[in-house]
């Protein structure tokens, strides 16, 4: 198996940090656009999709700034997947920085997921 590669994506949303962050920070913001539902039990969350379920970590968070979750899924690599939030100094313009690993041959459709979940996201905070 091949190292996975890290790979960023910027979306600018026009939101608030603190409102932006209730989506992506907590499980009910996170099972309004990410998956069908979400748990979580103290740091672990579960992330339901059609009723599959996967685990994942918090590895770090920051309220309002970000959260970074590793899957529990048994492989033991560096991969993890964050959501960041960045306020520009002059123009105040949020944007949301989303930080994933895949395989090589996986990136573009890796990132093409990531749209199409912020789009959603985006769809469903109205920005």
């Amino acid at each position: 198996m091949s190292a996975k590669l890290k790979f960023e994506i910027e979306f600018p949303i026009h939101a608030s940090p603190h409102m932006l962050y209730q989506y992506f920070g907590t499980p009910s913001g996170l099972s309004e656009w990410f998956a069908d539902n979400v748990n979580s039990r103290g740091e672990i969350f579960t992330f339901i999709w059609d009723g599959s379920e996967e685990k994942a970590k918090v590895l770090q968070e920051r309220p309002d700034e970000k959260i970074k979750f590793k899957w529990l899924d048994g492989e033991d690599d560096k991969s993890f997947f964050e959501f960041r939030i960045e306020v520009d100094e002059i123009t105040k313009d949020v944007s949301l920085i989303v930080t994933d690993f895949a395989e090589e041959d996986e990136i573009e459709e890796s990132k093409m997921f990531w749209e199409n979940q912020i789009d959603e996201l985006k769809h469903t905070i109205g920005a």
